[in-house]
């Protein structure tokens, strides 16, 4: 009979169970948080929209300069030198944000017949024509234990990339009129300051600090896991406070949901079955995978307000943006605990 000091284990299918749900990532807490941060938006859209007294921006942005800060300070200069030579890779994920994207969205132009399908498609087209996020991509990365120097390369150069390329797809396919390059000096020089420079800052104290940051790491990573359930916080009560999805019927906005998911899963498969036949290490998979599928809602609201000036279809031009915005950070954050989780149990094993 089991004594106090010796309870009973768990019935065989209750530990099985519990092992099932840790493995899916569905006993972290970040992800029931995830779901109460979009549950806040919805019930209270104004806390984390631009009219609330609270500064979201300047906390999000002041987040994203932290974290990338201290990814610098655990970033040796010969890392980041390997990272940047890794050419293989950064053909893979610039190839897929620029050419992959754009290709799939032409592929299904003429599945968008009508008049509502005519004004739909342009938007799915602007949104496969812009840069990787920065940010969160290489949170993502990180969280999968992913090629961290690499993915900070890749993801910077895919913004800087995206202010000439995005405008020549778009005026070569929708043909808008009207641009400013004030506007894109101003994205140049923000992504700067919030990327680059706390990236050096961090690399300059490398030496000094490296070794604190790697004894830390656990701590570091739920930072990164803070900062992006901000930026989902915000992301939501901004669509839901401005009414972004009374745009359209019920139905419409569900199948274009769909469809963002599909593009997103699509993608994602596309890339991790290029990265196999490449013969690209773990590390290098899970960078193409979450640097490649990615796409920037602050790159799309900027571009949107500058190719499409004054126009009335600017706000439509947005929603599958920022249906794809939300869900790929819902979707990649817990494919990316999942991606962490394997590489976490590699790493555990001996070898042989």
């Amino acid at each position: 009979m089991p004594t106090a000091a010796h309870p009973s284990p768990l019935p065989p299918t209750e530990n099985h169970l519990v092992a099932w749900l840790r493995r899916a990532g569905l006993l972290d807490w970040f992800l029931p948080a995830l779901a109460g941060v979009v549950g806040l938006a919805y019930l209270f859209p104004q806390a984390g929209s631009p009219a609330s007294p609270l500064p979201w921006d300047a906390l999000t942005t002041g987040g994203v300069a932290l974290v990338f800060f201290l990814y610098g300070l655990k970033l040796s200069l010969s890392s980041l030198r390997s990272g940047t030579r890794n050419w293989r890779l950064h053909l893979v994920v610039q190839g897929t944000t620029f050419v992959l994207f754009p290709l799939l969205a032409l592929a299904v132009r003429p599945l968008f017949g009508g008049v509502q399908g005519q004004l739909l498609w342009p938007s799915i087209f602007f949104l496969c024509v812009l840069p990787s996020t920065v940010s969160t991509s290489v949170m993502m990365v990180s969280m999968g234990r992913g090629n961290v120097p690499a993915a900070i390369f890749n993801a910077s150069l895919s913004a800087l990339i995206g202010i000439a390329l995005t405008p020549l797809w778009v005026r070569a396919v929708l043909q808008p009129t009207g641009s400013s390059g004030e506007g894109l000096s101003a994205l140049a020089l923000s992504l700067g300051w919030q990327v680059l420079l706390p990236v050096g800052a961090g690399m300059l104290l490398n030496p000094r600090f490296g070794a604190w940051a790697g004894r830390h790491k656990g701590r570091l990573r739920v930072l990164d896991q803070v900062v992006i359930l901000s930026i989902v916080f915000t992301s939501f009560c901004e669509s839901f406070a401005q009414g972004v999805f009374r745009s359209y019927a019920p139905t419409t906005v569900a199948l274009l949901g769909v469809g963002m998911v599909g593009l997103y899963f699509g993608v994602f498969g596309l890339v991790a079955g290029a990265s196999r036949l490449l013969g690209f290490a773990a590390a290098d998979r899970t960078t193409a995978i979450f640097c490649g599928s990615k796409k920037s809602l602050v790159h799309g609201s900027v571009f949107a307000s500058l190719l499409f000036p004054a126009t009335a279809a600017t706000g439509a031009l947005l929603l599958p943006l920022m249906l794809y915005h939300a869900l790929q950070i819902v979707l990649a954050s817990i494919m990316a605990q999942q991606f962490g989780r394997a590489a976490l149990r590699a790493e555990a094993q001996p070898e042989t």
